[in-house]
Parts: structure tokens; C-alpha cells; sequence
């Protein structure tokens, strides 16, 4: 995917997603919080300190890569089924990297794919993630958005998540704005037009294959 949505019409488009989706409650339990004042998101300074990071690797690690992904892009299931696995068996996981994930937010089905990815916690986020991303094909056409919520919690319950706890994560409207904010804010600072992207100490690079960020990392770690 390349394009993201930007400023104001990312939080008029989450509102609007939010709030006609809690417009379609009946037989079905639906998040039932518009997000309240978020076509104002621009004007109205929001805490994002709050929203917490998700990493894997050491701390002290001598290279950090961030990545910005967003749960409805293909390219970003394909990375994470493929590229990722490896760079966290050689790199992760061995203490040479320190990875971060950032979410981005082209629609309310991938803001909504984040709030269940982050309703366990730090400690199941990443797991989660995987069965969101393995599932992708499957969840993101299930139908109207009912059904995408349906398929999502079904995958929060796969990973033990309890039903009353993902109602409380779904309906979460000032969560839901406050990420927003934040992905816009580092969408800012990194210049992200574009998923999945990297930031690699520093400095953005695009998506590729798994040789060539090998060939990136080693170079950091070379110094």
C-alpha cells in the first residue's frame, strides 16, 4: 500500500468508521464509543505518552529497526510471514537488534486489527500479531464490518483473550483516538508514506528482501 491517510481526514475517517459502526448494534455486540471530538484531532493536543511500545530484542542492542506496518497491507503480511521470521532468529533474537512495531492506520478494520493486537498486553502483542497477519486474506473479507469484527475476535480468543476484555479494548473510543494521534505523529517524523517501512538507526529504508537487509544490518554492526 502507499498511500496513508493524513491529518484531519485520518481522524474524520476513524470517527466516521467508529461511529457507524456502533450505528449496526442488534444481534451482534458491537464497540459502541464514536470517537468524540476526533474530526478535531488536529486542533486538540493529545497525550500519546500514554500508548506503549511494542519491541523485542535487547534493549542495548547496537542496531534498532522500526518498523511501520499497517494490518490490512499485504506487503506487510508477506514480510511477516517471510523476512521477519529470519531477521528475528538471526538478529532479534541473538541480541543484535532491537525491533519496534509501529502501527499505521489506512481504515477503521486496521485500527481496529491494532486495539485487539494490543488488548493482551506487551506480552501477547507480537503473537497476536501473527495470527492477525497469517489470517489477513481471511478476516479483511469476511464482509461488511460486523463481520470483520467477528473474525477478529475470534482471533483474540484463539490467543486466550477473554470476551468481556476485548469488548473493553474495542470500546475504547479515547484509546482509539490517542492512536491515531501517535501514528501521526511518527508518520510525521519519519516521513512514512508507505508500508511496511523501516527506519534502520536512523535513517528510513524501504521494503526488501531478506539478503539485503542483512547486507544493511551487517553494515551497522561493522560500524
Amino acid at each position: 500500500m502507499t498511500r496513508l491517510m493524513s491529518g484531519i481526514f485520518a481522524s474524520v475517517a476513524v470517527a466516521a468508521g467508529v461511529y457507524g459502526y456502533a450505528a449496526l448494534q442488534g444481534g451482534t455486540s458491537m464497540p459502541s464509543n464514536p470517537l468524540i471530538g476526533a474530526a478535531y484531532a488536529q486542533e486538540t493536543e493529545v497525550d500519546t505518552s500514554t500508548i506503549v511500545e511494542m519491541v523485542q530484542g535487547a534493549e542495548d542492542a547496537p542496531v534498532t529497526l522500526i518498523e511501520y506496518a499497517s494490518y490490512t497491507c499485504p506487503h506487510c503480511a508477506n514480510f511477516h510471514q517471510g523476512t521477519y521470521k529470519k531477521l528475528k532468529q538471526d538478529y532479534i533474537d541473538t541480541g543484535k537488534v532491537k525491533f519496534i512495531y509501529r502501527e499505521v492506520y489506512f481504515d477503521r478494520y486496521g485500527l481496529w486489527a491494532s486495539m485487539i493486537a494490543r488488548c493482551g498486553g506487551p506480552e501477547k502483542f507480537f503473537g497476536i500479531s501473527d495470527l492477525i497477519y497469517k489470517g489477513q486474506s481471511d478476516w479483511a473479507r469476511a464482509g461488511g464490518a460486523t463481520e470483520i469484527v467477528d473474525a477478529l475476535r475470534k482471533i483474540g480468543r484463539l490467543a486466550g483473550l477473554e470476551e468481556e476484555q476485548l469488548e473493553a479494548c474495542l470500546q475504547d473510543g479515547t484509546k482509539a483516538q490517542t492512536l491515531v494521534s501517535w501514528y501521526q505523529e511518527n508518520a510525521t517524523e519519519h516521513g512514512i508514506e508507505s508500508t511496511p517501512s523501516f527506519i534502520l538507526n536512523g535513517k528510513k529504508i524501504e521494503n526488501q528482501s531478506y539478503d539485503a537487509f542483512k547486507t544493511l544490518i551487517d553494515a551497522e554492526l561493522d560500524g
